[in-house]
């Protein structure tokens, strides 16, 4: 069986703080010119994709230096769908080591897509994005980001987890240092069997930090 496990690209799509709006804009009409072409506008973080090392690291591989076999994974699904809002994902949440190269972190988060709350998602510590770079994973999430992003919330004392939010973003640091791929922005992953296949092929964009894919989980019922 096959499921799309992808954010659909249009002006209600949520996005990074700062990051490029996504913009369709008719270029020809089928009325007017006989045929139809939309114009596209977006960054390379854009919906659903895959973050290249050098999205944050000045000497990180280009997402084109990859083979395509890279973006097959073998997943293995971690179900943290009972993180609250800020809500950090610990040591503690991950399972034994596995044979296989994705963890899939399954927070439930993509029900907020396209409303303010999406940007208070439960994020990877530190130690989490480490042990899973030592561990030879690549990681992949259902929310806007695997460090926490910047909301008003962060800095609101009502937020038992504000204190300890690390700044900057430790847990990017951790696996695209380390030359591990991170897939965000990830949907429809409830279900899904403990292990599958995912894949996420990115756009083919000459030297890009990053690209949107078409994620598809493949498995067996």
């Amino acid at each position: 069986m096959f499921r799309d496990c992808t954010q659909v690209l249009d002006a209600d799509a949520t996005t990074y703080p700062g990051d490029p709006p996504i913009e369709r804009t008719p270029h020809a009409t089928h009325k007017v010119d006989g045929y139809q072409v939309t114009e596209l506008g977006l960054g390379t973080h854009s919906g659903t994709h895959v973050d290249a090392p050098c999205h944050t690291e000045p000497d990180g591989r280009t997402l084109d230096s990859f083979p395509i076999e890279t973006f097959v994974f073998d997943a293995l699904l971690v179900d943290c769908s009972g993180k609250t809002a800020r809500e950090p994902i610990e040591r503690v949440d991950l399972p034994n080591p596995t044979d296989d190269d994705l963890l899939v972190f399954y927070t439930g988060w993509d029900a907020h897509w396209g409303t303010k709350i999406y940007f208070d998602h439960p994020y990877l510590t530190a130690e989490t994005a480490s042990w899973c770079a030592k561990h030879d994973y690549h990681v992949a999430i259902d929310a806007l980001n695997v460090d926490p992003t910047p909301t008003e919330k962060a800095s609101d004392d009502v937020s038992r987890y504000a204190e300890d939010e690390p700044e900057g973003v430790p847990a990017h640091h951790a696996l695209l240092g380390t030359d591990h791929l991170i897939v965000e922005n990830l949907t429809n992953l409830d279900g899904l069997p403990e292990q599958f296949t995912l894949t996420a092929f990115p756009l083919s964009v000459s030297n890009a930090d990053g690209a949107p894919v078409r994620a598809v989980a493949e498995f067996y019922p």
